[in-house]
């Protein structure tokens, strides 16, 4: 869909500022119902905020679809496990993250009632004597309220990931990654001319892509990218993280390059999966804080640390996920760096030697920038496996 901006007319941003009021976010007003005016341009500035997606003021498609679910508040309905089309909402995620913080394994909270979600629920249920249906009434609301959380010292769902992670060893060998590079197709992403050259975003990342597809299967990972090099149209985020979840991947990696207007502005940043109160992909967080300081060690890009967002594309996926933003194709000091194979052979090293860093115990760590990458292609080459 065509973002709406602020200008724009109709019955969409009607339903928009419907929607924005009835979070306390605009008020209520007869008069430019259906403007997208400047007060409606901040409300929906502040829920892009609190829902942690990208604040541009515009509504897309994934702001619209946030927009949508947030009509709903947990006890409003009836929730249950529908096929083909599962019920999506604020409630369900509410319902998730409740879930969670009792120490019941839903999974990541994508405000999406699958089985996974139904399977807690009447797990929940059993305990408390209710009938295990799976489903979400006014019965299991009441029992829901009484009760406090069931898990204290520590995140559970931390605790749940970390142990997958320490059970499933510390070798790469035989694991999948899916590299997916930003945009392409129709979208080249950032664009940026160059005296007679023309940069973009699409076309470098691809080629950071195919470079970590290299490093990668030589350390013995079966690899997979989301798009070749010059696709005939662009692969929306929930197709990539479907995907990957098709493919039961056990990383998944998004490269990207940033741009902004103030030309200064340079820097790497990487995201996983988080929500405004705290709710967070465990293993997610661990390997963007792993990436992050892999890349700004071996590169000397600037630091711009790592954020939790709620991006489809880190929501929807199953498994550790994390957005890079590999420096600013507008910065003229980046941009010099990224044209450079050899910088991008760098950057790609430091995201293997993260992922493999992921998979050690915490206390048999390795500090960082210590891995060599051309070891593990000669444990390969050996036929060992790291211990």
């Amino acid at each position: 869909m065509r973002p709406i901006r602020p200008g724009d007319r109709g019955p969409a941003v009607t339903e928009i500022r419907t929607v924005l009021t009835g979070l306390d976010l605009l008020a209520p007003t007869a008069a430019g119902a259906d403007e997208f005016d400047p007060h409606t341009e901040r409300a929906v500035r502040a829920f892009q905020q609190s829902r942690g997606l990208s604040v541009d003021g515009r509504v897309g498609a994934e702001t619209w679809r946030a927009l949508d679910a947030a009509r709903w508040r947990l006890g409003a309905r009836t929730l249950y496990h529908a096929v083909p089309e599962p019920l999506t909402g604020e409630d369900v995620r509410s319902l998730q993250e409740r879930l969670l913080e009792m120490g019941y394994d839903v999974g990541r909270a994508d405000a999406i009632y699958g089985v996974r979600t139904s399977r807690a629920v009447a797990q929940f249920q059993r305990e408390v004597g209710l009938t295990p249906d799976g489903s979400c009434g006014p019965h299991t609301m009441n029992a829901l309220r009484r009760l406090g959380r069931k898990v204290v010292g520590g995140r559970p769902q931390w605790l749940r990931e970390s142990d997958a992670i320490r059970q499933s060893g510390p070798t790469l060998v035989g694991r999948t990654v899916v590299i997916d590079p930003g945009h392409g197709g129709t979208d080249p992403g950032v664009v940026v001319p160059d005296g007679s050259l023309r940069w973009t975003e699409a076309d470098l990342v691809h080629d950071l892509a195919s470079r970590l597809e290299g490093r990668l299967a030589a350390a013995g990972v079966r690899v997979q990218l989301t798009r070749g090099p010059s696709p005939e149209d662009c692969l929306p985020d929930v197709g990539r993280a479907e995907l990957a979840n098709s493919l039961g991947a056990d990383v998944f990696i998004s490269l990207h390059l940033d741009e902004h207007v103030n030309p200064e502005a340079e820097g790497v940043a990487t995201y996983h999966y988080g929500t405004d109160n705290g709710v967070t992909s465990a293993t997610g967080e661990r390997l963007a804080g792993l990436v992050q300081r892999e890349i700004v060690a071996r590169t000397g890009l600037r630091d711009c640390r790592t954020h939790a967002k709620a991006w489809d594309l880190l929501r929807l996926t199953r498994m550790p996920a994390v957005r890079v933003e590999v420096g600013y194709l507008t910065s003229p000091a980046d941009r010099a760096r990224l044209v450079d194979p050899r910088f991008r052979d760098r950057v790609v090293e430091a995201v293997v030697a993260a992922v493999q860093r992921m998979y050690f115990p915490v206390e048999r760590d390795v500090p960082t920038g210590s891995i060599d990458v051309s070891a593990l292609r000669a444990v390969v080459a050996a036929g060992t496996v790291v211990d």
